[in-house]
Order: structure tokens, then C-alpha cells, then sequence
């Protein structure tokens, strides 16, 4: 049965305002407004992306990249204690790939949910896949998400600035 997903703690915020840091260099980019960071057992940044959709291929997802990065330098015990923050919940390609890696807790910002409320909203077209929560796609995954107030509000406002922008 999946978890419920937990509350974002005091010790998230500070690593979510760097999400959203990179999610607005996505954007500035010229691409989706997606960021993430993997912060080690001990609080230490290891690894940040941003979104390179348009950049590099439909799938170049920050959590794809922190994924592989992950997986080539950190060993199966520190990948298991590592945290994968970021801006939206994990796709479920990039879910799948954290989960058969074996890392640890995702903490995100914004919901999928959330995301396909917001798209709606700017009239954007739908997504090519179905969304599911993360936690419906690996088992016993500890997650925490989404936020809320100004940072969710910030979140909202990339997102919605990146789609009335491209017309998508």
C-alpha cells in the first residue's frame, strides 16, 4: 500500500528555495521551470539540475540527470540516505529511475496534481502521460510534498509565466 505523503519539515525549505532558484534558470533558459538538488545524510548539496527539455531532449529532466549523477559517483548506502529535492513531483519516468537506483527520500514542492491544475488554468495542452503520485510507483518511499504558501505560490508563477509565454 503506497505512503501518505509527509509534511515539509523546517530543515526542506532552504533546499526548495534552491529548487526554485534553478527552476527559474530553467525558465530563463527558455525552457520548463523544473529544479532539483541531492543533499547527502549529513545536509551537504552533492548535485543540482535544472529542466534542458529544450535544450537536449524530451528527457532531460533534473531528476533524471541527479539520477545518473547519483548513481555514477555515490555508492548504494549513500544513494539510499540521499534526498532528491525538487520543484514538481517527480514524472513517472523519473520516479521509475529514482526507484531502481535505490535513493531516498524525494521531497518536492509542487505536486503533479497540482501541476495539472495549473496547466489547465494557462490552457496549455495536455500532458502525453498520466501523472500518478510518486509514491504509487515506489514502494515504501519516504516522501514529503507538497508545500505551500509563497513558495508554492512562486512555483505556481514559473509555471504559468513559462506557458503564457511559449503558448503551450
Amino acid at each position: 500500500m503506497p505512503t501518505t505523503p509527509q509534511p515539509l519539515t523546517e530543515t526542506d525549505l532552504p533546499h526548495l528555495r534552491h529548487c526554485l532558484a534553478l527552476a527559474e534558470q530553467a525558465l530563463e533558459a527558455g525552457d520548463e521551470p523544473f529544479g532539483s538538488v541531492l543533499v547527502s545524510s549529513s545536509g551537504e548539496v552533492l548535485a543540482t539540475a535544472r529542466n534542458r527539455v529544450n535544450e537536449l531532449n524530451n528527457l532531460a529532466h533534473p531528476e533524471i540527470e541527479l539520477v545518473r549523477w547519483a548513481g555514477e559517483n555515490l555508492s548504494e548506502e549513500e544513494r539510499g540516505r540521499a534526498t532528491l529535492y525538487t520543484s514538481g513531483e517527480h514524472c513517472p519516468m523519473c520516479a521509475a529511475a529514482h526507484g531502481w537506483l535505490g535513493l531516498g527520500p524525494i521531497v518536492y514542492l509542487s505536486s503533479a496534481g497540482q501541476l495539472q491544475q495549473w496547466l489547465q488554468e494557462a490552457g496549455a495542452p495536455a500532458a502525453p502521460i498520466t501523472f500518478l503520485p510518486v509514491q504509487e510507483l515506489v514502494a515504501g518511499l519516504e516522501v514529503r510534498g507538497p508545500g505551500s504558501g509563497e513558495l508554492l505560490g512562486q512555483i505556481k508563477a514559473l509555471q504559468l509565466r513559462y506557458h503564457a509565454r511559449s503558448g503551450r
